[in-house]
């Protein structure tokens, strides 16, 4: 797998670390590069997945050296690779109106493609198509918020996303565990107190699909987004990830953290919800009473609907079953 620039090293290092271990070079190519190539100048170096590194930054002497040749060196790579991808890749993970991939490596066949780097990407994308559909003036900062369910990938594309939205330079509220209808409902509840309403929002779930896939859904004030607006996101994520350095992607995670905000807005969603089901009944209390209605939460995030919104209006659960979250269960 080829991989970006990743990381500064001293180019004079690693030659000395190779004739320490005895790397062999093609001397009568080396030779006539000597005089210009010592000592080394700090350059920057590409992983090939191989035990090599090919240099950059050198002058055109130097350059035409290791065109021909590939300077090997016993140095470790960095891990922090940023692997190459096109603008195909991205729009591969177009689902309809949605977002879907791979987020959990291990199962046969399924490469990972729905990675941090690829999240944080998308993040910004909608940023960016967000700030244009808002016409922002810099008066002041849009919000988006970030909720999703209880898949085990959840939390690490949460964080993604957040790098993505700050970096974009707009301000990002986290959910945590939260449903789908809750977050478009941010965009259009109105209380400060819950940072709310918020300019767009993306949840974070697949749905039905299995455990280890995940995906993305968006939202506006104006519903949820359509087919040519997803594939303008991954469009523009694309141009966006193939600017991305592993220097850069670990400098964002320092700035995400610092400026992140979390609000529990489930127990604001709900609240709302009982009060809006009271108000359509005429404003009776308890509007279901007598009823039993039976929820089936599938482990997923909706489990809180049965204790937080039914009861409160008067209605029997009991039967209810996989309420729990469980982000290893098979949608």
């Amino acid at each position: 797998m080829s991989g970006k620039i990743i990381e500064n090293v001293s180019v004079s290092q690693c030659y000395q670390l190779s004739r320490k271990f005895d790397t062999h070079y093609q001397r009568d190519n080396f030779a006539p590069f000597m005089r210009n190539m010592l000592p080394f100048q700090r350059g920057k170096l590409a992983w090939t997945a191989i035990p090599s590194m090919q240099l950059r930054n050198f002058s055109k002497y130097q350059s035409s050296f290791v065109n021909r040749r590939t300077v090997h060196c016993n140095a470790a790579p960095s891990t922090a690779v940023v692997p190459n991808l096109d603008k195909v890749d991205f729009l591969k993970l177009q689902n309809g109106s949605d977002i879907r991939g791979v987020a959990v490596a291990g199962v046969e066949g399924e490469p990972l493609n729905l990675t941090e780097p690829v999240s944080e990407a998308i993040a910004a994308g909608f940023a960016a198509w967000l700030l244009e559909k808002k016409k922002a003036d810099g008066s002041r900062r849009l919000s988006i918020s970030v909720g999703h369910d209880s898949r085990i990938s959840a939390k690490k594309l949460e964080d993604a996303i957040s790098r993505g939205i700050v970096g974009a330079g707009l301000d990002v509220v986290q959910y945590g565990l939260a449903s789908t209808p809750a977050m478009f409902n941010s965009t259009v509840t109105e209380d400060d107190a819950f940072l709310c309403p918020v300019d767009g929002s993306i949840m974070i779930t697949a749905s039905h699909l299995p455990y280890n896939r995940n995906g993305f859904k968006f939202f506006t004030n104006a519903g949820g987004l359509g087919k040519a607006d997803i594939k303008n996101i991954l469009e523009r994520a694309a141009d966006l990830y193939n600017k991305f350095t592993a220097e850069g992607l670990t400098s964002s995670k320092g700035k995400a953290l610092a400026s992140v905000k979390r609000v529990d807005y489930m127990n604001v969603y709900t609240s709302d919800l009982v009060k809006a089901v009271r108000k359509a009944a005429g404003n009776i209390e308890k509007p279901l009473e007598g009823f039993h209605i039976v929820v089936d939460a599938g482990n997923g995030a909706g489990g809180f609907f049965a204790a937080k919104v039914l009861e409160p209006l008067g209605a029997v659960t009991s039967g209810s079953q996989f309420l729990e979250p469980d982000g290893n269960i098979d949608y």
